[in-house]
């Protein structure tokens, strides 16, 4: 009689461990892949150094990759501990083994340390946020734009084992499942997206006193403290608070062991480095990684090391939208400058060059890969590490200083896309500084782009920070404002404004389905006045932000639940004195933020129904809705189409008649989202950019009562619709000024220049009066493309000869060549300025 052999879970376990090992050995036999690309030669001519070209020229030429260590050594740390310890220990233990487990080396020259990945350009996967398909993977490196090289050897560990073990175990399957069916039906037909779909919440920058110098020992004895402290006769929550603080020790020493494995591995390569300069270099490399994995940074040189592995701690642990930055770098370093220059340790060219090292490794971190809407809403894999420099302190004085210079410099010699640069100015910035940023941004890649520090303090306050507080905060990601170090302030998804309208005029239906998905407002033939027609439109408005509200406080607390992130907290006051997770209302201040898309298109939509249905009689209600079902291409819609698009008022054009409608529709989404409560005992406030989410709400929004064809891309940001804006820039800001940029969160503007118009010392000086007025007039950002149609469209036409063109899109730059055909029409048809 046979007998059967029982399996016991740890000897499936201990299967399952052996094939990771396998698996991690087969993907880590590949070399990071090469691509065919030109040199830069402009670069050569900039001012770089010999060592900074070489690692320009790396990080440029090499081809983006996935990278499966992550992922299997995650799954690894599951297998091993999940159910024996809590949630937020759990994911201490990921970061913790990843570092000690994941693959390092240090490239040849380099100054500063450590990648995310393998190497550079390499691209983790986070399957507890997103589990990607194998048709996912395939088509990332497949497609043209953007591919990441995918193996074998990664299709197959995907297979067989990622994918079975997370596919029903990712966030993005629980957050679906969530769901209401009218949440799916809006979210299917564009009227909103939702951001925790793919990705993680995290938001905010570098900006506590303990986030910008303490020491990593000096933090875990503050955590040690808090976890001393705890009350379990009292505190119904100390159960949950220990386990969250302990997670905070096991990340915390995760960057520890990463710093130390780097500084092990400097001296073994000094050891055998021939060179005596660069065994030098490698020695103090080893001196810094020890320094800062324990201690305060004692030098500029050490500053720099200690933020880049807060940054690869804080974007390894989770996936997070916009990634972490060091928020006002320029005044981080002052103080390590001035002194290492008193002492001779350093010199002015030797910190531009250390600056530029930080430059190429933000540059070697391409964004983890998106696929579906989530790419069609953020079509770049620019990470969104977005430096502010100028400014004001925290005292309130001027924040420029030397510092600053030297990154205006770093910028405009290294022309990355990546980090996503830009400059505060406020009413003490000096003219010089301010001249010599829009110098950098005349070279024509987008950088920097501009924002109005005293704007950004009077959005802080409406919101509720104190003075002090307010500050320090600056924007980040595109445009958004937060308080950093102090506030956790995720994005929930973008919120299409002109779709809004179509569901409205055809009376809760979506014309693209057929389906009911709206309220049922009323035929608009039956509207007698425009404003029975705007009341039909708000209530379509605050149906579907209730929608988007309610769901996306449920993606909050799943986020929460699954998937805290114990570094991301220990850096954000007050997370360690409450014991709580970031994701879960830890952080001094906690907001949540709806992005409304496509203002200048909804304006002059409703602009053009007031001023020809309902002022003029121009045309009917039922003539405009039948030309808008046939796209404008009736016998008779020719004559529509014209006194729409050309003959109406039009938002861009400081014409109150269509900007009074812009702040009436700004006024009622605002009011409409802003002061509802979060999941994490903060607000909902709003903001106004799209990324390039203006041509995906675009593609799936009929045509327009303003004149817009059907597919085309929505307006961008707070910009004009595309040829609206006739009257110059001047005009262009001083209809912007009507929104009240201090009740949103951040703006997005977007100006194009031809070369010609903004050449010479009058030229820059027109720029720089530009900015000035608008920020006098309460403008929160701007920022411009200096570059002419023709160039755009011969770039087009022979992309090979324009590998270099960089163009700014939305809140980020981005090479031209990797944008679709849709993204670079919109860029081509963007109104050309000029003074």
């Amino acid at each position: 009689m046979a007998t059967s052999t029982i399996v016991s879970f740890d000897d499936i376990a201990v299967r399952q461990l052996e094939a990771i090992d396998a698996a991690l050995a087969a993907v880590r036999s590949h070399d990071a892949p090469t691509r065919v690309t030109s040199h830069t030669t402009w670069a050569d001519d900039r001012g770089m150094n010999e060592r900074v070209k070489r690692l320009r020229h790396q990080s440029e030429t090499t081809q983006p990759y996935l990278d499966m260590e992550r992922a299997l050594i995650e799954t690894a740390t599951y297998l091993r501990h999940e159910g024996s310890v809590s949630t937020p220990e759990l994911r201490g233990m990921v970061l913790r083994d990843y570092f000690a487990d994941k693959t390092i080396s240090i490239e040849p020259g380099e100054l500063i340390v450590g990648e995310k990945g393998r190497g550079p350009q390499a691209a983790p996967t986070f399957p507890e946020l997103c589990c990607h398909t194998l048709a996912d993977m395939r088509n990332m490196n497949d497609r043209e734009q953007v591919n990441f090289r995918v193996t074998d050897d990664d299709l197959a560990a995907q297979a067989s084992i990622v994918i079975p073990y997370w596919r029903a175990r990712a966030s993005r399957e629980k957050i679906m499942r969530a769901q209401t069916s009218a949440w799916h039906d809006a979210f299917e037909a564009g009227i909103f997206t939702e951001f925790y779909e793919q990705r993680a919440g995290g938001h905010t920058c570098l900006g506590s006193e303990r986030g910008v110098r303490a020491g990593f020992d000096e933090i875990r004895a503050d955590i040690q403290a808090a976890i001393d402290a705890l009350d379990y006769m009292a505190d119904e929550h100390a159960v949950a608070k220990c386990d969250e603080l302990h997670g905070m020790l096991i990340a915390l020493d995760a960057v520890t062991i990463l710093a130390e494995r780097y500084a092990e591995l400097a001296e073994r390569m000094a050891a055998e480095e021939s060179d005596a300069t660069r065994a030098a270099e490698l020695a103090q490399i080893a001196e810094n990684c020890r320094t800062v994995a324990h201690d305060r940074p004692r030098t500029f040189w050490q500053w720099i090391q200690r933020y880049w592995f807060i940054h690869l701690a804080i974007t390894s642990e989770t996936n997070p939208w916009d990634a972490y930055t060091p928020g006002r770098l320029d005044q981080h370093l002052i103080g390590y400058y001035r002194a290492d220059v008193a002492t001779g340790e350093l010199t002015r060219e030797r910190a531009l060059e250390l600056l530029e090292c930080l430059w190429v490794k933000f540059n070697n971190q391409p964004a983890p890969p998106k696929v579906g809407v989530t790419l069609k809403e953020s079509g770049t894999y620019s990470d969104f590490a977005n430096i502010n420099t100028g400014g004001i302190t925290p005292e309130g004085t001027d924040g420029v200083n030397e510092v600053s210079y030297l990154i205006l410099d770093c910028m405009d010699e290294m022309m990355f896309i990546q980090p996503n640069s830009n400059v505060q100015i406020s009413r003490k910035t000096p003219r010089r500084f301010l001249r010599r940023a829009c110098e950098v941004a005349r070279a024509g890649w987008g950088q920097p782009a501009f924002y109005n520090t005293e704007e950004i303090v009077d959005e802080l306050l409406a919101a509720g920070k104190s003075l002090a507080d307010a500050r320090r905060g600056g924007s980040s990601g595109c445009v958004e404002t937060g308080c950093w170090g102090y506030e956790a302030y995720p994005l929930t998804g973008y919120f299409n404004l002109p779709k809004i309208l179509e569901i409205t005029l055809n009376d809760g239906v979506d014309p693209r389905t057929g389906k009911l998905i709206g309220l049922r407002t009323g035929d608009p033939r039956s509207f007698a006045t425009y404003d029975e027609l705007f009341d039909a439109y708000v209530r379509q408005m605050k149906h579907f932000i209730d929608i988007k509200v309610r769901g996306s406080n449920i993606n909050t607390q799943i986020c929460a639940r699954e998937n805290p992130v114990p570094f991301m907290s220990l850096m954000t006051e007050d997370c360690i004195a409450r014991g709580e997770d970031y994701n879960a209302g830890g952080a001094r201040y906690n907001t949540t933020y709806l992005q409304g898309v496509g203002i200048g298109s909804i304006t002059d939509a409703l602009a053009s129904i007031k001023y020809n249905v309902y002022d003029h009689a121009r045309f009917t209600m039922d003539e405009l809705l039948g030309a808008l079902a046939r796209n404008f291409a009736g016998e008779c819609d020719a004559r529509i189409r014209v006194l729409a698009s050309r003959r109406t008022p039009k938002y861009g054009n400081d014409d109150d008649y269509a900007d009074d409608i812009m702040r009436a529709v700004f006024a009622c989404f605002r009011d409409s989202v802003t002061g509802r409560p979060n999941m994490r005992r903060g607000e909902w406030r709003i903001d106004m950019l799209p990324t390039t989410c203006h041509i995906y709400f675009g593609e799936v929004t009929g045509a327009s009562p303003s004149g817009r064809l059907a597919g085309e891309p929505v307006s961008d940001g707070i910009s004009p619709e595309a040829h609206a804006d006739v009257n110059g820039p001047t005009a262009v800001i001083k209809s912007c000024a009507k929104m009240d940029h201090a009740s949103t969160g951040g703006t997005l503007l977007n100006q194009k220049f031809t070369p010609s118009s903004i050449a010479g010392d009058r030229g820059l000086d027109n720029l720089a009066d530009l900015v000035r007025s608008y920020f006098d007039m309460g403008g929160h950002h701007v920022q411009f493309n200096i570059v002419d149609r023709e160039t755009l469209i011969d770039a087009q036409r022979h992309p090979e000869a324009y590998r270099d063109l960089i163009v700014r899109v939305a809140g980020f730059s981005e090479k031209w060549c990797n944008l679709g055909r849709e993204l670079q029409d919109e860029i081509i048809n963007r109104t050309e300025q000029g003074f």
